[in-house]
């Protein structure tokens, strides 16, 4: 299916072929006006033929009969005939040059059917006022077109609303930017910002590129970008991300990334790929509906060939036949799959679960193991203190320990001392000034803080100088402990640990509700995993794995028919990510290229990898729902369509059979439209 129908007719057809629905490819911010002229063609075509309708009917033969009124004049029928032809010609013509399209691309469907039936009815009528014997049916040809147009109309809009969620991604993007100059600030579009230029963000606006704070002190709401609802402070060297809301403070910003490479233009790009990628339920559902349409021909002339062969007139046989074709319009199974699609896309991209790989996204309800990459998703990936121990007389409290600790760290980058220093700012604490700084190689440091002499080693350093390790001294799983000694005699200990995320035992909990087993993966020694392990109640761990044994860990849950899906940042993890059935980069929003991972999780927040494999069941479920409803419906109508109880004296109209369509489709843009991330 190429994509060149899109500008030659005002259908939706080859729109919904390709998953586009008018949604089509110019670049952002373009992607709706084509799709909104077409809502309003409909709507304007809709209006004229309700105007004709009304003669059109007081004109038939069959109406007059119902109302017992007599309208007839010489020329009435070729009257009749002449607003039947407008009606046929200016309302028909979406559908006709639909058929048009279908048949040049050797690919019939629905636009093929409406053609056809609303052809063969007005070609038969149109014979009758010409001499042919027998009573049209123009009035149910223009109820019809009429009912087809509303319903076109009605279904085009609720498609609009599921891919309005990629025009409000791109909304978010500011037109324009305050650059600031040597000679002060002017306004310029936001496309023409440049790296390294610097602009001027005042409070309330959105950021307009990514860039780094210059100057300036703000709380940031990234919500849209990230599902992160807490606002973010960002100061002088921090991040910040283009369509983010600034707070209450201004900021000067470095952009590094113009407006083409910023986050927000590569979720769009994302979004919108993923929304046109087929995954295996689409073409499924596409097969189907190629074959509903072969079905609605064949069942069409089948239903004419019955009624001919049972003596009733022509007009009665056309008239099943008509009705038959229209309601087997395979439009809710055309449309089942792609507005779950557009709807769940942009969804998760705005709760940060960014779908690569529409396959992986789908498959993720067929997920039994979830191998966590440690460091980072389920735990902090930061020391934290955990213990102060003061031993002996001095220093006499946690706080003086902490302080005279503090002193000696505030100098190195390493993770503990950083820890150490995070805990003496919690604490409101003043650092004391230290001379005579100096490293002992491989086992701490020393200086002279206040008149004593302070160390801060190992517990190996202890052991090699013959000082008693503290009697209730004891590092718990995943505790590192530090030895803070006062005049060479040990005055208490540090112990700090990569703290556990709040939202890991909730994650974790949730699996197991799902029946879905977890399973820790990580560089740490067995001791630290372990505890990891146990405190969030996982079903096992693998300790000291390299990066590159990752991928066998991998391998060998899948020989155990798992299906496995694997969290990791996404640089490191990729070999292994690319094994697992469903790779997740986490915490790589910034860098979308995470290449070999099916999905990308914009926060390292465990619940996030939760909600998405929830998610992924609902999404399944809904497009379940709607195929099952698409096809279902199809089998009760056909029949009664046909003609199946006239003997009962029921018998479906053309139009009503087009209201019944038109229902089936709203129905399923309905049940779309009801997807929500849980959070």
């Amino acid at each position: 299916m190429e994509h060149q129908h899109h500008q030659h007719n005002m259908t939706e057809t080859a729109a919904y072929e390709n998953g586009h629905y008018g949604m089509d490819h110019q670049h952002m911010g373009h992607g709706g006006h084509n799709h909104n002229a077409m809502i309003a063609d409909f709507r304007k075509r809709f209006y004229v033929v309700l105007i004709l309708t009304v003669p059109i009917l007081l004109l038939s033969h069959m109406i007059q009969q119902w109302l017992q009124v007599q309208i007839s004049f010489s020329g009435s029928q070729y009257l009749l005939f002449l607003l039947s032809t407008v009606v046929f010609v200016y309302g028909g013509w979406p559908f006709l040059t639909g058929w048009f399209s279908e048949m040049k691309a050797k690919n019939p469907d629905m636009m093929t059917l409406i053609g056809f039936a609303i052809t063969v009815a007005y070609g038969y009528s149109a014979a009758t006022v010409f001499g042919l014997n027998g009573m049209d049916f123009f009035w149910e040809l223009t109820t019809l077109i009429l009912i087809m147009l509303l319903g076109h109309w009605i279904e085009m809009r609720s498609v609009a609303g599921a891919s309005r969620e990629l025009e409000l991604l791109v909304q978010l993007m500011p037109s324009t930017a305050h650059l600031i100059k040597d000679d002060g600030t002017t306004d310029v579009k936001t496309e023409t910002l440049k790296e390294s230029d610097l602009i001027l963000i005042k409070p309330g606006e959105k950021i307009a590129a990514d860039g780094l704070v210059e100057e300036g002190d703000s709380y940031l709401n990234e919500s849209m970008l990230t599902g992160e609802s807490k606002p973010v402070q960002k100061t002088r060297g921090q991040k910040v991300i283009a369509g983010s809301v600034n707070g209450n403070g201004s900021l000067k910003v470095r952009v590094t990334h113009s407006g083409k490479d910023s986050y927000l233009f590569k979720v769009v790009d994302l979004v919108r790929s993923a929304q046109e990628a087929k995954s295996n339920t689409q073409l499924l559902a596409d097969k189907a509906a190629r074959w509903l349409t072969i079905i609605a021909l064949l069942a069409g002339i089948a239903t004419f060939v019955t009624w001919i062969s049972l003596g009733h007139d022509i007009a009665f046989a056309m008239e099943r036949m008509v009705t038959v074709i229209v309601i087997c319009c395979p439009h809710a199974l055309g449309l089942a799959v792609p507005l779950v699609v557009a709807k769940s896309t942009s969804l998760s991209a705005q709760h940060g679960l960014l779908i690569k790989n529409r396959t992986a996204f789908e498959n993720s309800r067929r997920i039994t193991s979830v191998v966590f990459d440690k460091t980072g998703t389920l735990t902090k990936g930061k020391f934290e203190v955990s213990r102060i121990v003061t031993i002996g007389e001095q220093p006499s409290n946690e706080d003086e320990l902490i302080r005279l600790a503090g002193a000696l760290e505030a100098n190195s980058k390493h993770p503990i001392a950083t820890g150490i220093i995070s805990e003496v700012k919690k604490r409101n604490l003043a650092l004391p000034h230290v001379e005579d700084f100096k490293a002992i190689t491989g086992k701490g440091v020393a200086g002279v803080a206040e008149g004593k002499h302070v160390k801060i080693v190992s517990p190996g350093y202890l052991k090699e100088n013959n000082l008693q390790l503290p009697p209730d001294y004891s590092a718990t799983g995943n505790e590192t402990v530090v030895f803070v000694l006062i005049n060479d005699q040990p005055a208490g200990f540090v112990a700090l640990a990569d703290a556990i995320r709040p939202e890991s035992a909730d994650a974790i909990a949730t699996l197991h509700d799902n029946n879905i087993k977890s399973i820790l993966l990580t560089g740490d020694n067995k001791q630290v995993a372990e505890s990891v392990s146990t405190q969030l109640k996982m079903d096992g761990f693998f300790a000291e794995v390299l990066p590159h044994e990752k991928l066998e860990k991998i391998k060998e849950l899948q020989q155990k028919n798992e299906f496995v899906a694997m969290t990791g940042d996404g640089v490191n993890d990729a070999p292994a990510l690319a094994q697992a059935d469903i790779g997740i980069a986490v915490g790589s929003g910034s860098d979308i290229a995470a290449e070999t991972a099916g999905i990308v999780l914009v926060n390292s927040n465990p619940k996030d990898i939760v909600n998405l494999i929830l998610f992924g069941k609902a999404t399944y479920r809904k497009m379940i729902q709607n195929l099952a409803w698409a096809t279902g419906y199809n089998i009760i109508t056909i029949p009664l369509a046909a003609g199946i109880l006239y003997n009962q004296g029921i018998l479906l109209s053309p139009a009503i059979g087009a209201v019944l369509m038109t229902v089936s489709t709203v129905v399923v843009a309905i049940n779309a439209g009801l997807l929500k991330v849980q959070s």
